[in-house]
């Protein structure tokens, strides 16, 4: 079979700037891929919440697409778990009247200022995609995989939603725990509900925010127990 293959008998017989113009192709074949993935790790560096978010959210394939991304979170035991239920349009303002009853329900001495920020901030929002949880409790996989598994596919459609230009954050609040407003959503027994995304476009640059310092999040095993800097003092 033919092989993909370039062969150059001396520099003489194919040319000083011949073989100039292959260094230069064999560097860039090298370094091409090198500065595409470092450009990859920057850009999921650069990701940060936002909640000041205008329209227009994801819609059709796009948003079919993002959500995709949750599906490739790591799942022991295939147990799929995600369950997520998309509020746009005109029923976001019905939606924020739901949270406000659960949130008087689980929240009675709740101020008024609070409640309506709430709701304000339900009913305004581009998108919000309820980020439900299929639970087997009595399963063969550990309720907390489960959970993670969730929290990793939340964290790929963030990462899918900014590598599309959108932006989000990911809410909670005792609402969420609120068995009418989980049925309303369509999350029955044994579904429960790890939060909210706030979905939409972002209204201006989300400016960077300073990053932790990595060394004090890990450190390197040799033998003995380990100490992080960040639980220092």
């Amino acid at each position: 079979m033919p092989q993909n293959r370039v062969s150059v008998t001396s520099l003489q017989e194919f040319g000083q700037d011949s073989a100039s113009l292959l260094a230069d192709a064999v560097d860039r074949a090298i370094s091409e891929p090198m500065a595409h993935h470092h450009a990859s790790l920057e850009f999921l560096l650069s990701r940060a919440s936002t909640d000041n978010l205008v329209e227009p959210p994801p819609k059709g394939d796009q948003l079919r697409d993002i959500l995709s991304a949750a599906l490739r979170a790591p799942d022991h035991g295939r147990m799929r778990p995600w369950r997520y239920t998309v509020i746009k349009g005109k029923h976001r303002e019905a939606f924020a009247q739901v949270v406000l009853e659960a949130m008087d329900r689980q929240e009675p001495d709740a101020p008024a200022a609070k409640k309506a920020k709430r709701r304000g901030r339900f009913s305004s929002m581009p998108m919000i995609i309820a980020l439900g949880m299929h639970i087997e409790p009595d399963g063969k996989i550990p309720v907390i995989e489960q959970e993670m598994s969730v929290a990793a596919g939340a964290m790929n459609v963030l990462n899918a939603l900014h590598a599309e230009g959108f932006g989000g954050v990911w809410v909670t609040g005792a609402f969420s725990e609120d068995r009418a407003l989980l049925e309303t959503l369509g999350l029955k027994e044994p579904h429960r509900l790890a939060g909210f995304l706030f979905v939409g476009t972002p209204e201006k640059p989300v400016e960077g925010r300073k990053r932790a310092d990595v060394d004090d999040y890990m450190a390197i095993w040799k033998g003995e127990p380990v100490t992080f800097g960040a639980d220092a003092g």
